[in-house]
């Protein structure tokens, strides 16, 4: 599946327990249609001390981002500051995304 949404982008959630809420794209699971925002979904993980070659990792309660389904984020347009939905452009066989809303190209 193609995902028009990219690492560094700013996206709004649509759907959800989260709605409304912004946050910049960590990482993109295009196999699983999920993508990770930094301070949306934040889950809770009880870690026990674990050594794996010579280290330790520390034992504690983790907060971390869980992935989050592609399909209830939008692209925030940095022009127009809205949610939109992207168009890709083809000029001269370079792709652009692009805002349907006000036509800016999303860099």
């Amino acid at each position: 599946m193609k995902v028009k949404i990219r690492k560094g982008d700013t996206v709004q959630v649509i759907a959800g327990p989260e709605k409304g809420k912004r946050g910049e794209v960590i990482r993109v699971l295009p196999r699983e249609g999920r993508v990770v925002v930094q301070g949306v979904s934040i889950r809770k993980k009880h870690q026990q001390q674990v050594e794996a070659q010579g280290r330790t990792i520390t034992p504690g309660i983790i907060e971390f981002e869980a992935p989050v389904s592609i399909s209830n984020v939008m692209l925030v347009c940095p022009k127009c500051d809205t949610p939109t939905r992207v168009a890709v452009r083809r000029t001269e066989g370079v792709a652009e995304r692009v805002c349907k809303r006000c036509g800016a190209v999303i860099s």
